[in-house]
């Protein structure tokens, strides 16, 4: 079965499901299950999903859950959602083996997926790389300009480059410290 069931959300988020693999549809269809179940109890508690990672294992697996805020995170906060969280889990038992419960900020190198977290960030450095070369290239460090329509502009070593967003393997954002 190789490394794919343990890291389902994981890769499926980053690469999509490999070519038949039954399991990697599965893992997408609950992981849009808990993100439909928990981003309201998120929202409730004051605060934004901005992404939900869980990766099964035999032995156990690790739903992780990325929270935001405009003012921030603390460790109240996680704390105040974590609890919301297991209550609604415990409740509906949405995964079916043995799994632990994470919840965190995103970080200042958070993880770019959707075009609403693109243009939050306009502006901004963030490192991409593209599933297809584009001008014979997959990986992009540049200055976020816009996002529309599915595609997003970064300025590159001072050229525009288009990206499509559903052809974007994974980014996140690349700030300079």
């Amino acid at each position: 079965m190789g490394l794919w069931p343990i890291f389902c959300f994981y890769e499926l988020l980053m690469h999509g499901p490999p070519e038949g693999a039954a399991d990697a549809v599965e893992c997408g269809m609950l992981r849009e299950q808990l993100i439909e179940l928990l981003e309201p109890v998120v929202r409730h508690s004051g605060y934004a999903l901005w992404e939900l990672e869980y990766a099964g294992r035999r032995n156990g697996g690790l739903l992780r859950l990325y929270i935001d805020a405009p003012d921030g995170i603390d460790l109240e906060a996680c704390e105040r959602v974590s609890r919301a969280v297991s209550e609604v889990l415990d409740k509906t038992d949405p995964i079916p083996a043995e799994y632990t419960l994470e919840v965190s900020s995103p970080g200042l190198d958070r993880v770019l997926r959707t075009e609403a977290h693109f243009a939050q960030f306009i502006g901004e450095r963030a490192s991409v790389e593209v599933r297809l070369p584009v001008d014979g290239r997959r990986r992009f460090l540049g200055k976020i300009l816009t996002v529309t329509a599915g595609e997003l502009q970064l300025e590159v070593d001072g050229q525009m480059i288009r990206l499509a967003v559903e052809g974007i393997h994974k980014a996140r954002l690349a700030p300079e410290l």
